[in-house]
């Protein structure tokens, strides 16, 4: 009873401190008097870091006296996992959301603290600490994690098996929540400027250096996550239109639109509204998400189990919107900027064409998420909308976003100079069409590769074109540190990052090979070039799991795919691939019957083979590695636009 005692103290200090902040917040705001808010902020973040350390040592040391850590934990989950248990439920999930959100309210507090009385850092303050409230009231009602187990058990039941089989189960949730938690800031930020009328100063492009953290945070996020989903799921993708997946992606992609349209609005004053609305929306499909995630309202392998949070969650995201579009329509007349886009060519213009295919895609993948939960509810049937329906619309907008960062950093603000632009562009085009022809020389002839190639070599010369001027101004100044934190610098990192990943993605998806292979032990076959030896079966069996592991040789690379049995949890089973990768190409092998991931069905297929046999599942795809790669150039890119030097109008905090 005592770890219950001390979590559930520790939420209430955490809930007196944001719920005391935002009051605070708002009385200062009217009496003009100091609201104390870094005293709140730190009062809030000192519960939840005390809540979150009974929690981890509850995991830490197997205290099955809390239900939580039973339902999640066993005397023989490793530490790593053990630690990761916090967030492999939805209890304990909660608490990183809300550990992250207090750590996060302190930090904006704490940077701003020389703009205290600004009534706009007042009010995004109290939203901030409300939103704070919110999350930590849900662990003291209906999604308490200080649950107290009344049964006196010597073992709990264990981490769900795929929460156990790869290290980045440490990473890519923490990532997809500080995200998530970020969009917050610029959620607060956009009602503040509302409420008190101010969107013509700093604010906006303060706005945009959170807004860039966070997004680099589920950029990456979401790239672990596919490259969790590669490693771990054994079907050989990366991507498959999850619906959870496609909950992490929406705000993704309303948050891009808005961190390339605030750039508009600091240079020409437009899109003020569009602006804001982004910025609402975005916080909003995080709240969606969640809802997603956590009402068990979609079934998915990367969703939590029904709970009662969905009307709380739904109620939450109703709320804010409504709250944002009263605010948006109150003041609608002063939003209006004076001037418009001179040229539909111009560099303002082509932001306007980047912003419709974001938003047109994020509707295009909301409408595909939605559609079969209100099918179901209206004639209760299920229905899915699958890979094909996604695909239609991602492929040419993939490649119309390739054409806009090959153009849009090379086109003038207001107006179009062809000749100007040719001169710009004429380079890389020609090098993209010496490339091209270079592809078709080795035999190339996929369109989509051939096309992919052309706009990507285009993209990255305008991206390395953008940095090489920031490099020559600062050569000018005598500084070249203030070339890597120019404004520009930032975006373009991420513009090549996102080359490489594009180009990954298209040659991977095109040159994929699958086969299904039967071998003999000490039986070679070759698969797409690639030599595939079948050395032997081994057993391997230790206090955590139990594992039918083969040992086989790709190109006299040792791989080891297997069918691992977990225990805890009824003798969870799961197929383990193995992958050979570089820079090239991926051999991807599965101890599979079908090559799809089914472990059970791979086990039982081999039953029925001669002696010393075994059907493998081989899969070799070409620069997949590139995905990886140009994930992280894209996290890069966001850190180094996050700490890019102060644009020249804006005020220190």
């Amino acid at each position: 009873m005592i770890l219950t005692w001390l979590g559930r103290v520790a939420l209430y200090l955490a809930f007196l401190g944001a719920a005391g902040g935002a009051v605070s917040q708002v009385r200062a705001l009217r009496t003009e008097r100091p609201a104390r808010a870094l005293w709140w902020a730190g009062l809030a973040l000192f519960g939840i870091v005390g809540a979150v350390g009974v929690m981890q040592y509850a995991l830490i040391t197997h205290n099955f006296s809390l239900a939580y850590v039973a339902e999640n934990n066993a005397t023989f989950t490793p530490l790593l996992y053990s630690i990761t248990g916090m967030w492999s439920a939805l209890e304990g999930s909660l608490l990183l959301w809300a550990l992250l959100l207090a750590a996060l309210t302190l930090g904006v507090i704490y940077y701003y603290r020389r703009s205290a009385s600004d009534a706009v850092v007042g009010w995004a303050s109290a939203v901030l600490f409300a939103i704070g409230a919110f999350f930590t009231l849900l662990m003291m009602g209906p999604a308490d994690p200080f649950l107290h187990n009344p049964a006196h058990v010597l073992q709990g039941a264990g981490p769900n098996a795929l929460l156990q089989d790869n290290p980045l189960v440490a990473v890519h949730p923490p990532l997809l929540y500080a995200g998530f938690v970020g969009f917050t800031v610029p959620f607060a930020f956009a009602i503040a400027m509302l409420i008190t009328g101010r969107v013509q100063d700093r604010w906006p492009l303060e706005q945009r250096r959170w807004t860039v953290l966070a997004w680099g945070a589920l950029s990456l996020g979401i790239i672990l996550g596919a490259w969790w989903s590669y490693q771990v799921l054994g079907w050989g993708g990366f991507w498959g239109w999850d619906p959870v997946e496609n909950a992490a992606l929406l705000p993704w992609l309303t948050a891009t639109a808005y961190i390339h349209s605030v750039i508009v609005q600091d240079r020409r004053g437009l899109f003020r509204v569009w602006n804001l609305s982004l910025a609402i929306a975005t916080f909003d499909l995080t709240v969606l998400g969640t809802f997603f995630t956590r009402s068990g309202v979609l079934q998915s392998v990367h969703s939590f189990s029904s709970s009662t949070l969905g009307p709380l969650l739904i109620g939450l995201f109703f709320f804010t919107l409504a709250l944002g579009v009263g605010l948006l329509a109150w003041r609608g007349d002063s939003l209006r900027s004076p001037v418009g886009v001179d040229h539909p060519l111009s560099r303002e213009g082509l932001f306007v064409v980047n912003n419709i295919l974001f938003v047109g895609f994020a509707i295009v993948v909301l409408l595909g998420t939605v559609f079969p939960l209100l099918y179901e509810a209206v004639n209760g049937t299920q229905v899915t909308v699958g890979t094909p329906y996604f695909a239609t619309i991602a492929a040419p907008l993939s490649v119309v976003l390739l054409a806009l960062m090959a153009i849009a950093p090379l086109v003038s603000w207001r107006t179009v100079d062809a000749k100007v632009l040719w001169s710009r562009l004429r380079f890389t085009a020609w090098s993209a069409l010496v490339v091209v022809a270079a592809l078709l020389v080795f035999n190339v002839r996929h369109l989509a590769v051939l096309a992919a190639a052309f706009l990507a070599t285009c993209a990255a010369g305008a991206a390395l074109r953008t940095l090489r001027g920031a490099v020559v101004a600062a050569k000018r100044r005598g500084s070249m540190g203030s070339a890597l934190l120019a404004p520009s610098t930032g975006g373009m990192i991420v513009h090549l990052g996102v080359v490489i990943l594009a180009v990954g993605i298209v040659v991977s998806t095109s040159y994929t090979t699958r086969s299904e292979v039967t071998l003999a032990e000490g039986q070679r076959t070759v698969v797409d070039g690639q030599y595939v030896t079948f050395a032997r079966f081994n057993v391997v069996k230790d206090s955590l799991e139990t594992a039918l592991q083969l040992e086989v040789t790709v190109d006299g690379h040792a791989l080891r795919p297997a069918v691992t049995t977990y225990n805890g949890r009824s003798g969870q089973t799961v197929g383990t691939p193995a992958i050979d990768s570089n820079l090239l190409r991926d051999v991807y092998v599965t101890f599979d019957a079908d090559g799809e991931g089914g472990a059970t069905s791979g086990a039982q297929v081999q039953s029925n083979l001669p002696a010393g046999s075994v059907v493998l599942g081989v899969t070799v795809e070409p620069l997949l590695a590139w995905l990886w790669l140009g994930g992280l150039v894209v996290g890069l890119g966001s850190v180094v636009s996050f700490l890019r030097r102060r644009h020249r109008d804006e005020v220190s905090p």
